[in-house]
């Protein structure tokens, strides 16, 4: 891309014999889960400092950056997810290149597996609703809250509810993961969402779709990075961050073992766990790096909940590793359906004109 603005800048001042002579920039191939436009100033900013390189970007679903991995016949430099479990499976079977440096040795240990696979976000997954299609007086703060008004007030949301399906999104599976992992007492939200006939899509943008549309009138386990910023410019969205537990997500990159490029793809990860990539994430973009990652970074992002003790990381740790075994996956999943699906409730009024959107897997 650099070449060719060089080449055409060099032509209009009529130098197009020294054209030729413009080295074509090095082709950076990253394959994420992670909307362009949240990015995008990391990237810009990546770019400038880089200007041999030039980033072809690929936004995809979660599950089709998965076999991105595997296919060894077209691997992309870099790999990009919010899929915890499947991110670190994938640098455990040795997808992930080892790097090092002082920026790889200086990250926190509790967010790098094995100095081959990074956390390098840190976002709080949050719920949602439409403040002028509910009561004022319903507190939806906690997930006990939110448990109540789903039993207390069930003809208000029958119907008009959004969720992961962890079937299809593996950020969500690994979402229900880390909440039946906190407390016992979230199987009981499960069923209510169950007798509220809560609608399980693939992604947190087809929640939010639904959210400004009116279909829905409340959303829950939101990435708070895309949430907020949706909500930036829909003003009927209120975004919570629940006060009895806030899970915490990481998103993970790494280079692949077998990136066509892998100076470039390794100049960029460093890049992206630097103070000055820091720097940029957070002040530019709605999301937030890992603790104590950048002390410089200046402001407290506001993607972060200010209550510490609330606070519940998703460990980066061995325990994700078998939420990837398909064994287990499947008993899983079929204790969700189990407690998800309540025999005898009365259909919904409103179910019939409440239908799901798919779109990519974040």
């Amino acid at each position: 891309m650099l070449g060719r603005r060089v080449a055409r800048l060099l032509l209009g001042l009529g130098l197009a014999g020294t054209a030729c002579l413009v080295q074509a920039a090095t082709p950076l191939h990253i394959a994420a889960a992670l909307d362009r436009p949240v990015i995008a100033p990391v990237l810009a900013a990546f770019e400038r400092a880089h200007p041999d390189i030039d980033i072809r970007y690929a936004d995809l679903a979660t599950r089709a950056v998965e076999h991105r991995i595997h296919d060894i016949s077209r691997p992309p430099d870099v790999v990009i997810s919010s899929a915890m479990p499947s991110q670190l499976a994938a640098a455990n079977a040795g997808y992930a290149a080892r790097l090092s440096g002082p920026t790889i040795a200086n990250w926190p240990a509790r967010f790098k597996w094995r100095d081959a696979v990074f956390g390098f976000t840190f976002e709080p997954v949050v719920f949602a609703y439409r403040a002028d299609l509910l009561p004022a007086d319903m507190n939806l703060d906690s997930h006990g809250a939110l448990y109540r008004a789903l039993t207390d007030r069930r003809p208000q949301f029958c119907g008009r509810v959004a969720i992961y399906d962890p079937a299809q999104s593996a950020v969500g599976y690994a979402l229900y993961q880390a909440d039946a992992g906190h407390t016992a007492r979230f199987w009981q939200l499960v069923s209510a969402f169950g007798r509220a006939r809560a609608h399980q899509l693939p992604d947190t943008r087809a929640m939010l779709t639904g959210l400004s549309e009116g279909r829905f009138v409340l959303a829950y386990n939101l990435l708070g990075a895309y949430a907020r910023r949706y909500a930036r410019t829909h003003p009927e969205i209120r975004i919570v961050a629940p006060t009895d537990y806030t899970l915490m997500l990481s998103r993970m990159v790494f280079v692949h073992r077998a990136a066509p490029h892998p100076d470039a793809a390794r100049r960029f990860v460093t890049y992206l766990l630097s103070q000055q990539g820091q720097r940029v994430l957070t002040h530019q973009t709605q999301l937030a790096g890992p603790p104590r990652a950048d002390p410089s970074a200046g402001r407290p992002s506001a993607t972060r909940p200010a209550d510490q003790p609330r606070i519940m990381p998703i460990a980066l740790d061995a325990g994700l590793l078998a939420q990837v075994d398909p064994a287990q996956r499947r008993r899983d999943l079929a204790q969700w359906q189990a407690r998800f699906a309540v025999p005898g409730q009365p259909r919904c009024r409103s179910a019939d004109r409440v239908s799901a959107h798919a779109g990519p897997s974040r």
